[in-house]
Formats: structure tokens, C-alpha cells, sequence
């Protein structure tokens, strides 16, 4: 039984030790994982630790390249500017040496010129006092009292141009009608034209060649805008070179604008305004009418810049081809003379366009016109200053009648616009003029042919020419409601007091 337990308490001992030997290996085996694991951790933070100061250094890095770039970049565009303004300056400094040689050359040319033209003279005194010494006798005294002629030579290239048709107009024996057909203004007329502007284009002689008399120039525009005859024919009436023509017609349309214009074509002052209104009024019986307004197309070629804008669709269509024009809108008064003009909008724009863009509209929008009328036809739209006919398809009498009285005011200011074209035919036909020098040359069209109103120069019957110009209703014919009623007004007046004719009836 001893044996027994001993041998049961040594077996339990045994199994303690077992169990207690597990235990151990278990704990030790179990401290051993959890040291793997923390490593790894700390491995793996120290990586990403080194990838971000990788990155860092990175970004450094090619900031750091592409500031050296830029600088870079800085230095060889500094580089480059300065080169260019070095190479600029060059030919700067190279142009102006090539023009001081070139003017020095013409100087040096000119001097020898004039140089040799003295010693030619010189020569001839001086042959023509050793033939009078040879010939001796009494001669001899007068040759030496005589004074050598020491005036300007002419240069011996200029070409010599035959002047005979001038020079007969000019002369006082030519006939008063022949030279009102010529330049279709009387001699005194002319004459007053020439004294105008004496003090704008008149020039000086010089050593090379005499100056073009100002009533030459002052003829060599009329008769070019009276007959609108090409420079090459003119060349050959006045004995002179075509450019020199052309030159001299710009000239004095210019002068004519800026001297002239001022003087003869401008807005009537107060106590004209009053006489107008009492001759519209006597003439249509519609009161406070100031002016008549008409807008007519001058024909042009084609213009290379914007030739959309220029051409005329509806002078086309009738015409049967294509047509381009300018615009020219003027306010005449009873007489026919031009109180106001707007010339120089291209020809496809229609007339209350025209209008809107005109100096005319300014001033109206500005109160100069109150308490006025300007009569206008039906491709104008009605407002407070603009009276224009009724327009829609069925009229009563009273329109009727007032639409022929308003016939009467524009037909003043379409007569005129007649003889502007009959009087200075180069408006008949498409001109060598450039655009941008057209608007001086009708100008000067219209401030002489208020000259010629003025002083009565009647037109030769011979000059014809048919006038004619299209009209369009604009898109907003009414634009004032007062105005309808003022119209309305009128034109009840006109019917009730029988001011209106009844040629509608017949």
C-alpha cells in the first residue's frame, strides 16, 4: 500500500513538472512572437519615414532645377532683347546715313545744276562781248552799258505742253457763253472764285520751274468737275502733266472746303430762318418749314476695303449691274442752295440710317430744330422735327392732299440735287477720285453750286440727265406720337382752309 502511494504521489509529480515545463515553453514562445511583431512595426514606420524625406528631397530638388531654369531663361531673353535692339539701332543709325547720303547727292546734283546753268550764261555774255568787241564801232558802248539777264534758268527736261485752248478761254476777247458752257459759271463768277482763294492756293516761282497762275489751277477743277472728263484730257486742254492735274484738283476742292464752304454752305441764321419759313409757306401752305431734306447716291467704283458696304442692291437691280455708291444727304431752301449736307456713307445703308448718323440728327437731338420742320419723303421716318407723307395703302382725302403739298417741299430739294448733277457731270459717272478724297470733291461740287444759286447762273438747256433714286420705308416709320398729331393737324388745316390742291380727285 506504501509502494502504492508513493508511486501515485510520484506520478502526480511528474505530471506537475509536465504541466508546469508546458506552461514555461508556452510563455517563452508566446514573448517570442510579440518581440517578431513589434519589430516588423518599427521596420515598417522606418520605411515610410525614409519615403517621405526621399519625396521631400525630391521636391526640393527640382524646385531648385526649375528656379535655375527660369533664371536661366531670364538671362538669355535679356540677352536677346538687348541683341535685337542693338541690331534696330543699327539700322536705324544705317537708315538715316542712307538718307543723308541720298539728300546730300540731291543737293550736291541741284547745286551743280544751277552751277553749270551760270556758267552757260556766263559763257554767252561773254561770247556775246567778245563778237561785239570784234565788231567794234559804237556797239561797243551799249554792249557794256547793257545789264546781264541773271533771273532763274529753266531745267532743260521739263517738257513743253501746248496751252493755246487755255489761253484762248483766258483771254478777254472769248465769249461769255462759250466760257459758261466750258466751266458752266459766267466769267465774273470765275473771277470771284479766283479772288477767294488767291491767298490759299496761289505758289511761288522757283529755280526750277515757274508756278501753275491761280486761275489756271482754279480752271483746271472747274472744268474738271463740270465735264468729268479723265485727267489725260485735261493734260492736254491746260498744257500740263496729269499727275500735276490730278494734284492741282485736290488742291483747290480743298481750299474750297476749307475756305469757301464756311462761307457759302452753312445753317441760315435767324432772320433768314424767318424769310425760308414764309417762302415754304407761301409755296405749300404748311407753316414753320425750314428746310427740304432729299438724300441722293453718288456712283463710285469698287472699293477695295468693305465693298459689301458700297454696293447699291437696288441701283443693281434696275441697272442690270453692279452698282457702288456714297451717300449724299442735303437740306435745301426755297431757292435750291444747300443750307446743310452729310456726305460719305457708304451706298447700302438707306436713308433714315443716314440720317441717324448725320450732324443734321445731332443738332435736332440737341433742341436747334424745335419748333421747325424739315420735310422729308417716305424713306424717312416722322418725328419732331421730320414731317414725311403718310405711307399706308389707303388714304383719305385730307391725306391725299397733304401728301401733295409735302410733293411740292420735296420736289424743291430733288431739283436741286438735278442740277448739282447736271451742272458738274463728273457726279454722272464713276470717277478716278479715291474714296477717301471723295467727300472733299462733292463738297466742293456743292458749295459752287451754291455759288451759282446765288448769283443766278442759269444752266445751258443742252445739259441733260436723268435723275433718279430709290426709296424705302423704313422699319419704324413713326417714332413720335406727338408728332403723328401734329401731322394729323396739318394736314386737316391745309384741306379746311383750302391750301390743298384736288388733283387726287381727278
Amino acid at each position: 500500500m506504501n509502494e502504492n502511494k508513493q508511486q501515485q504521489q510520484q506520478q502526480q509529480q511528474q505530471l506537475k513538472k509536465r504541466r508546469k515545463k508546458n506552461t514555461t515553453d508556452t510563455s517563452v514562445v508566446d514573448e517570442k512572437r510579440g518581440g517578431v511583431k513589434t519589430k516588423g512595426l518599427k521596420e515598417i514606420s522606418t520605411s515610410l519615414i525614409l519615403l517621405e524625406d526621399q519625396e521631400k528631397d525630391g521636391r526640393e530638388e527640382f524646385a531648385k532645377a526649375h528656379q535655375e531654369e527660369r533664371l536661366q531663361f531670364e538671362e538669355n531673353h535679356k540677352k536677346k532683347t538687348s541683341a535685337m535692339l542693338d541690331c534696330y539701332s543699327k539700322l536705324h543709325e544705317d537708315y538715316h546715313e542712307d538718307v543723308d547720303r541720298v539728300d546730300g547727292a540731291r543737293k550736291r546734283k541741284a547745286r551743280a545744276n544751277v552751277f553749270a546753268a551760270s556758267n552757260a550764261t556766263a559763257i554767252a555774255l561773254a561770247s556775246a562781248d567778245i563778237e561785239d568787241s570784234i565788231s567794234g564801232g559804237n556797239d561797243r558802248t551799249s554792249a557794256s552799258d547793257k545789264v546781264p539777264a541773271t533771273g532763274p534758268q529753266r531745267r532743260l527736261w521739263v517738257k513743253h505742253r501746248s496751252k493755246d485752248w487755255w489761253d484762248q478761254c483766258n483771254s478777254p476777247d472769248f465769249p461769255d457763253e462759250e466760257f459758261k458752257k466750258a466751266f458752266r459759271m459766267g466769267k465774273d463768277t470765275f473771277v470771284l472764285i479766283c479772288n477767294e482763294l488767291s491767298s490759299v492756293v496761289a505758289k511761288e516761282n522757283t529755280l526750277l520751274r515757274d508756278a501753275v497762275p491761280v486761275r489756271q489751277r482754279v480752271a483746271v477743277c472747274i472744268w474738271r468737275l463740270a465735264t468729268g472728263e479723265p485727267l489725260r484730257l485735261v493734260s492736254k486742254k491746260f498744257g500740263l502733266g496729269i499727275s500735276t492735274c490730278h494734284k492741282l484738283v485736290l488742291e483747290v476742292c480743298s481750299a474750297i472746303r476749307n475756305v469757301l464752304m464756311p462761307k457759302y454752305l452753312r445753317w441760315p441764321d435767324d432772320e433768314t430762318v424767318n424769310r425760308i419759313k414764309d417762302d415754304f409757306e407761301s409755296i405749300s401752305g404748311i407753316s414753320n418749314v425750314v428746310g427740304s431734306l432729299y438724300t441722293t447716291h453718288m456712283p463710285i467704283t469698287a472699293p477695295k476695303a468693305s465693298v459689301v458696304a458700297y454696293f447699291n442692291r437696288r441701283h443693281t437691280e434696275r441697272n442690270q449691274k453692279s452698282s457702288y455708291s456714297i451717300t449724299v444727304q442735303g437740306v435745301v431752301d426755297p431757292r435750291g442752295v444747300f443750307t446743310d449736307v452729310c456726305i460719305g456713307y457708304p451706298g447700302s445703308m438707306p436713308d433714315d440710317h443716314v440720317l441717324e448718323k448725320s450732324t443734321l440728327f445731332q443738332r435736332a437731338n440737341a433742341g436747334f430744330y424745335k419748333d421747325a420742320w424739315i420735310v422729308g419723303g417716305s424713306g424717312y421716318p416722322l418725328m419732331d422735327w421730320v414731317l414725311v407723307p403718310y405711307t399706308q395703302q389707303h388714304l383719305t382725302w385730307t391725306q391725299h392732299a397733304f401728301n401733295e403739298k409735302i410733293g411740292e417741299v420735296q420736289g424743291i430739294a430733288k431739283e436741286a440735287f438735278t442740277r448739282l448733277k447736271r451742272r458738274w457731270g463728273c457726279l454722272q459717272k464713276r470717277t478716278e477720285v479715291k474714296l477717301q478724297d471723295l467727300p472733299v470733291v462733292l463738297g466742293a461740287c456743292c458749295v459752287l453750286h451754291n455759288i451759282c444759286e446765288m448769283r443766278n447762273e442759269d444752266l445751258d438747256s443742252s445739259l441733260k440727265y436723268e435723275f433718279f433714286d430709290d426709296e424705302m420705308v423704313p422699319e419704324i416709320s413713326l417714332r413720335s406720337p406727338n408728332a403723328m398729331k401734329a401731322r394729323d393737324s396739318i394736314a386737316h388745316n391745309l384741306l379746311h382752309h383750302n391750301h390743298a390742291g384736288t388733283s387726287f380727285l381727278s
